[in-house]
């Protein structure tokens, strides 16, 4: 009898030891694999942040020397009056301001109200309908939405700050439409059945209850659709066209940021060039702080 549970002893034991041994094994090789797969993707992340910071300090260090006081408070002067610095910029910045603007206020009421629809009729055929058109919206050319209103507003009309503020609104809206949507989405559904069961209107339960709630995602909505087309050129060179004198109204051809850039940047001046070089840095600036403002507000809400 001792022989026997002896023998079986020694047999549980060296099972138990193999058990041990093979699960040291397959910790041993997770573990090799997850080191592996980290390091791909810290080398992924790397080589997708060369591009980035190589974009920033080219940026800085071409068109910070044209970043001068009057860079920024006088407009387009030629190139012959013995000022090296050439004007300033003064007039694009008064005309992005405006159109951008402008377009916020054309889109940023549709992007929300068309949300609001979508989020409360998601299986009808008119709400299925809207988000389609919407995701392909997303994905048009920003050329062909110059071109499309060209057609339909400029040809033979004219080029207006009107115009570029209605492209740079249809571009807008499907960026508004799907995070304010999503947004909504993560709005507990709980709080709009209990004011709808109070007996609100599903207008005021949207308004006093969705909208609140949800409020820090739509305004981060609304940061990322400016900060998508505050550089787009191409839609403008079919609407607004530039200018290059200070101007304010909507029927008239007007100055932009990208449009004051895009010329400079092919004309054979150098110190065109180097406004070009300039305006590229306040685009590209604005741009990351928008992006930043954006992401502390989209955290701010999540606490």
């Amino acid at each position: 009898m001792m022989t026997t549970n002896t023998f079986a002893s020694a047999v549980e034991a060296k099972q138990a030891s193999l058990r041990a041994d093979s699960t040291n094994q397959l910790h041993r090789r997770r573990k090799l694999v997850n080191n592996v797969m980290l390091s791909l993707t810290g080398l992924a992340t790397l080589l997708a942040l060369i591009p980035l910071v190589w974009i920033l300090v080219s940026v800085v260090e071409n068109g910070a020397p044209a970043l001068t006081p009057a860079f920024f408070t006088r407009v387009f002067e030629p190139a012959d009056v013995g000022d090296l610095t050439g004007g300033g910029v003064l007039h694009a910045i008064v005309g992005t301001v405006i159109i951008i603007g402008l377009a916020s206020l054309i889109s940023v009421p549709l992007g929300i109200l068309g949300a609001f629809f979508v989020s409360e009729n998601p299986n009808t055929g008119f709400g299925l309908a809207v988000r389609f058109g919407t995701d392909v919206l997303a994905g048009v050319p920003s050329i062909v939405v110059g071109l499309f209103v060209y057609a339909l507003l400029v040809n033979g009309a004219g080029y207006t700050a009107l115009s570029g503020a209605i492209a740079l609104a249809i571009m807008m809206l499907p960026v508004i439409l799907r995070t304010t949507e999503e947004m909504l989405k993560l709005v507990p559904r709980s709080l709009n059945e209990a004011a709808l069961g109070l007996g609100a209107p599903v207008w005021k339960s949207s308004l006093r209850i969705l909208l609140p709630a949800a409020i820090s995602g739509i305004v981060t909505g609304v940061m990322l659709a400016v900060a998508r087309v505050s550089g787009e050129t191409a839609p403008l060179l079919f609407t607004a066209q530039g200018s290059n004198v200070l101007s304010i109204s909507l029927n008239e051809p007007i100055a932009a940021l990208p449009l004051t850039m895009f010329k400079y940047a092919i004309d054979p001046d150098p110190v065109r060039n180097t406004q070009a070089w300039g305006i590229a840095l306040i685009i590209v600036m604005f741009v990351l702080v928008l992006n930043i403002l954006a992401r502390l507000i989209a955290s701010r809400g999540v606490r």
